[in-house]
């Protein structure tokens, strides 16, 4: 089974944008609606679609209102992620930081207003 986050918003362009250039992403379909992009490996991870368009069912015509979604993106290396995104100048939401639990991560928003969570896992307490 594999899952991809879809998202309906009216920012396709400025969500191309973004994770393209921002995360690496890449752009594996692509029409006047639709956008497929992958992660740096190539596996399919997150949509996007117009709202409200007609070849679309009513289940999927609301735009996405901004609230109550985040993303998890590990990486390997989080300390040179964190440097590449301030070189970038994307603001960080959440300053690199280091939990009790494991993770160390920090945050940035997507243009739709989702939060992502850029993380490192380790064990707790290493």
């Amino acid at each position: 089974m594999k899952v991809n986050a879809g998202i309906i918003t009216s920012k396709l362009a400025e969500s191309k944008e973004f994770y393209t250039e921002v995360l690496q992403f890449g752009v594996l379909f692509e029409n006047e609606f639709y956008l497929l992009l992958s992660d740096p490996e190539g596996n399919p991870v997150i949509s996007f679609l117009l709202p409200e368009h007609p070849s679309q069912q009513a289940l999927f015509q609301k735009a996405f209102q901004g609230r109550g979604m985040y993303l998890t993106i590990e990486v390997a290396d989080v300390d040179t992620f964190y440097k590449e995104i301030q070189q970038k100048k994307v603001p960080i939401k959440i300053e690199l930081r280091d939990e009790p639990w494991g993770d160390r991560h920090f945050a940035i928003e997507d243009p739709n207003g989702i939060g992502i969570d850029i993380v490192h896992y380790t064990e707790p307490g290493a």
